[in-house]
């Protein structure tokens, strides 16, 4: 049995409630008005059912600590940097303001592997969120832990791109630059204090980022928002994405969107035409 074996199948169940005020400050960090029929968009589920570890419990990085007590859901992976490396999701019904909601969740596999930057293990988990009407978002999402930048390392450059994006041959373009009102906001409706997205020290001396991270549900989400301008609120039947580059905040991010039908095609670039964030769907 590997060292992690023991975390495969393990489960949990946490109970939140589509609270009025929070979706409203969601909307509000979207700068979007709320839809008046009382549903609640795609995208809002990462703000729900959340871990509330207490402060007293937090590492270094923000993150929760890890370890082998019963109550620990996630595997204590000795490694050191946490991220969110990519979600498959369906869309299975809509959640409304004032509803009370579950989510199980489950881990679903651990698997260490060697890459070019050293030591990697993938957690995949698997989450139900529920409402009145039953399971409404079904998500395996895939995090990935890695081992701490090298010491003394210079904050990274940025990565060599394609040239300048050109948006031609995309049926739809947004961008915006992410700010640190923004990164401050979704961390707080997130309950993510995760220190690269508001320590920008930390981010760039203990990390090794040359700036504030943007997370990557708010990187999803935006490419969401950017389905719902295109086909209306809670038009799509999946969405699945994967990060591929850091957004920085500061930085420009171009979001665009292209094909219909089952065959949507989303992505998030860099000014420079590096691929930040990859993703499909299906309307």
């Amino acid at each position: 049995m590997s060292t992690w074996d023991s975390w495969i199948g393990r489960e949990e169940v946490r109970r939140d409630r589509v609270d009025a005020g929070h979706a409203a400050r969601w909307l509000a960090t979207l700068d979007r008005d709320c839809p008046a029929d009382g549903t609640v968009p795609q995208g809002y589920h990462f703000c729900l059912c959340l871990p509330d570890a207490p402060t007293a419990r937090l590492g270094s990085d923000g993150h929760p600590q890890r370890d082998e007590s019963p109550a620990s859901f996630l595997p204590p992976v000795p490694l050191p940097r946490r991220m969110w490396a990519s979600s498959k999701i369906e869309f299975l019904g809509v959640l409304k303001v004032g509803e009370a909601v579950s989510r199980r969740s489950r881990v679903l596999s651990v698997t260490a592997k060697q890459g070019g930057s050293g030591s990697l293990v993938f957690v995949d988990v698997e989450h139900e969120t529920s409402g009145a009407a039953g399971v409404a978002v079904r998500e395996v999402q895939s995090l990935v832990y890695r081992e701490p930048a090298p010491a003394g390392a210079p904050p990274a450059p940025p990565a060599p791109g394609e040239g300048k994006f050109d948006p031609a041959g995309w049926d739809a373009h947004r961008m915006l630059v992410p700010t640190e009102p923004l990164l401050f906001r979704y961390s707080a409706l997130t309950f993510n204090s995760h220190r690269i997205h508001y320590d920008l020290p930390y981010a760039c001396g203990e990390e090794g980022y040359r700036g504030l991270i943007v997370h990557g549900p708010l990187t999803a989400t935006l490419l969401l928002d950017l389905a719902r301008r295109e086909l209306g609120d809670n038009a799509l039947k999946s969405f699945a994405f994967r990060g591929l580059a850091p957004g920085v905040c500061g930085e420009a991010l171009h979001l665009v969107m292209r094909g219909s039908g089952e065959a949507i095609e989303l992505g998030a670039f860099a000014s420079d035409g590096r691929h930040v964030m990859s993703a499909t769907a299906s309307a």
